[in-house]
């Protein structure tokens, strides 16, 4: 099975914990190199932020439990990105 590379979520949370702190704490989920957290709608008790997740092998359930440890929860999957990164050589053009 391919490994995931990248999930992208809407999540529903609270005020507190403010959204760096929150972005932290989903950055040190286990599989997780690099959380970016953005700020898509705020009202008077709750915040709807998109949250973009990367890593060697993230595994979603972690993260997902990690967003419910902190008083949150996950609206949708809006994205992900499973398989082997692109390779970093060159190509070689043939020339005839």
């Amino acid at each position: 099975m391919a490994v995931v590379r990248r999930i992208v979520v809407d999540v529903l949370k609270p005020h507190s914990p403010p959204l760096v702190e929150f972005t932290e704490r989903i950055s040190e989920t286990e599989g997780v190199e690099s959380t970016h957290a953005r700020l898509i709608e705020f009202d008077r008790e709750v915040q709807n932020i998109e949250v973009t997740v990367e890593g060697s092998d993230v595994d979603y359930d972690a993260v997902e439990e990690t967003v419910e440890e902190i008083g949150a929860s996950i609206h949708s999957i809006d994205e992900v990105v499973c398989g082997d990164l692109p390779s970093t050589r060159p190509r070689t053009t043939r020339t005839e």
